[in-house]
């Protein structure tokens, strides 16, 4: 059976396409819906269509000009990267600060790099990095060679200790008040790796990346597999029961669809109370992402809240929010980001890593 190899290509927003586009009410339902679970069915925009009262038509009409006027990045499968046993963590690096855009193309260069930021602090560039269970390097490896590369003044490895929520859904409808407010408090599950097997490895190969916005999307991919667009479905109903798939979903271009700010709340906190507050801030609908994370003498934050808003005045009220309504916070800052070098998808099972491995490292 055939299997693709696609490489991730990173969407360079320009200035003229860096602005909010404006949306009216059934686009605003339409994308609340595509963030949500996107139906594992042949005809998934059907199922929308009845949810959000309108057409099948007109649904993929409107979300393939989405698409077009970049608001909508890509629908996609979104994989778990633990459950496949990828090790990840975010990393804070101090660069020059006069040049940061050397060291930026540095780090982008690597395949498990998905993000990359300059932040408004010493420890000026944010990035995740990802790496394959069999890298021979390892986490510790690859930083020592991309510490070496870019010349990094420090670098401080922030694993996450304590997931508390990792859900990147925007609220087209909603207003600050909406996103500054919280919902019902829920401890997650933690994902640690599963057992997956080679058949495993192709469909993630197959489906990731974008899907096509068709009547029938996962055609393409069952079609490439060999199997009916049934058996995908099932097997990826199967991969989602199994952890290895969180959901599929519509993933957004922050700033063309309004939310035009982010901001990285980070939290000292009351060291016996990590799980219970971490679980509070997690319930904001601002607050996309959530971990505790370790500390150091020159990082004394235990807790990471990830802000969305569409200015910085309504991340500020989302995180002001926070400060206000939950007890046992003990210092706090924001960290605001004014470049984005890198935003991507993390594509699995590809052959770039190694290639990067072996002309960065010889190995």
């Amino acid at each position: 059976m055939a299997t693709s190899d696609k490489t991730a290509v990173p969407k360079i927003r320009s200035r003229k396409d860096g602005s909010a586009v404006p949306l009216d009410a059934t686009d605003k339902s339409l994308m609340n819906t595509l963030q949500g679970a996107f139906p594992l069915v042949p005809r998934p925009y059907a199922e929308i269509a009845t949810r959000v009262g309108i057409s099948e038509d007109e649904v993929l009409q409107r979300t393939q000009r989405l698409e077009k006027e970049r608001i909508i990045r890509q629908v996609t499968p979104i994989y778990d990267t633990r459950a496949f046993g990828y090790g990840s963590m975010l990393v804070a690096a101090k660069v020059d600060p006069e040049n940061p855009w050397r060291p930026a193309k540095v780090i982008n260069d690597h395949p498990g790099v998905s993000h990359n930021y300059l932040r408004n602090h010493d420890f000026n560039m944010w990035f995740t990095l990802a790496v394959e269970e069999d890298s021979k390097l390892g986490l510790q490896g690859t930083l020592d060679v991309l510490q070496e590369l870019t010349g990094a003044e420090s670098i401080r490895q922030l694993p996450t200790l304590q997931l508390f929520k990792i859900r990147m859904d925007l609220d087209m409808a909603g207003d600050t008040k909406d996103l500054a407010t919280a919902g019902v408090a829920v401890a997650p599950a933690e994902t640690e790796r599963q057992p997956y097997d080679e058949f495993d490895k192709k469909v993630v190969r197959a489906t990731q990346g974008s899907l096509p916005i068709v009547q029938e999307p996962f055609a393409p991919a069952a079609a490439e597999l060999g199997i009916s667009v049934q058996s995908l479905l099932e097997h990826l109903e199967g991969m989602t029961e199994r952890k290895l798939l969180r959901r599929v979903a519509a993933i957004l271009f922050h700033r063309r669809a309004g939310f035009s700010a982010n901001g990285m709340g980070v939290w000292q906190v009351d060291p016996d109370r990590i799980e219970e507050i971490g679980i509070r801030m997690a319930a904001y609908r601002g607050i996309s992402h959530c971990y505790q994370r370790p500390t150091y003498a020159d990082w004394k934050y235990q807790v990471f809240t990830m802000a969305h808003g569409r200015s910085k005045e309504e991340c500020d009220a989302i995180l002001d929010a926070i400060a206000n309504e939950v007890p046992g916070i003990e210092d706090r800052s924001t960290l605001y980001s004014s470049t984005e070098f890198k935003k991507i998808r993390l594509m699995y099972f590809t052959e770039q890593f190694k290639d990067w491995e072996r002309v960065n490292a010889g190995v």
